[in-house]
């Protein structure tokens, strides 16, 4: 199996420690960096690089900066650790590119969890086939079963599907789902995904109680 090494990039040794222990114990390879400029010596040194970790608030070059460099020459995922939680700063790192935002604090489960969500999204050839509770995906054939049996599902319920099952456990809001399911042309309201969710769990039978309700947030798939 190829080696699956992630560089995390913090000013913090206490944090890159915790990320490295968690990440390290899901078979992952961490590469440590202590601020940009150190990162960015160690990306162009070592092309094996399949995820970066980045904090916005560092010495020498801060988060933006490193992000900006980073996709000037490479589309790998990119996940911002920070302590702002503000949604001018959230769209800011999406306008830069970047993957994921993180707050800080965070749960280091909930981190390693949206690594490898992040990863399965961006390899989509690596897992055409999705399984969970009885629920298999094909996402090559586009097609769908529970407990065997065939489910026909719209396009949008299909990849409303395909998120959930990505993003198993992971409690996931409104906007997240809008802004991944139906991107960010879309401007009408977010409670569309009610309705979606409502037919989906129809369709899905005893097997949509899977997609569990967040009360005043979003949805959780527990498969």
């Amino acid at each position: 199996m190829a080696e699956k090494k992630i560089l995390v990039v913090d000013d913090e040794a206490r944090m890159r420690k915790l990320v490295k222990d968690f990440l390290s114990m899901h078979g992952y390879t961490v590469v440590e960096a202590g601020d940009g400029e150190e990162a960015m010596d160690i990306f162009y040194s070592d092309r094996d690089i399949i995820l970066v970790i980045l904090d916005v608030m560092m010495p020498k070059m801060d988060g933006w900066q490193t992000a900006k460099e980073i996709r000037a020459s490479s589309k790998v995922p990119i996940i911002m650790l920070t302590a702002k939680d503000t949604e001018r700063d959230e769209l800011m790192g999406f306008d830069l590119g970047v993957d994921e935002y993180i707050s800080k604090p965070f749960s280091p489960k909930v981190l390693v969890a949206r690594v490898e969500a992040i990863l399965r999204r961006t390899n989509p050839e690596e897992n055409e086939l999705l399984t969970a509770g009885g629920i298999s995906m094909d996402r090559s054939a586009r097609t769908v079963t529970v407990d065997g049996r065939p489910v026909e599902l719209s396009y949008k319920e299909f990849e409303l599907l395909s998120y959930f099952m990505d993003n198993k456990g992971i409690a996931l809001s409104r906007e997240n789902i809008l802004n991944n399911v139906w991107n960010y042309d879309y401007f009408g309201d977010a409670r569309t995904i009610d309705t979606h969710v409502k037919k989906l769990r129809s369709k899905l039978g005893d097997k949509g109680e899977l997609i569990k309700t967040i009360w005043g947030m979003g949805y959780k798939f527990e498969g």
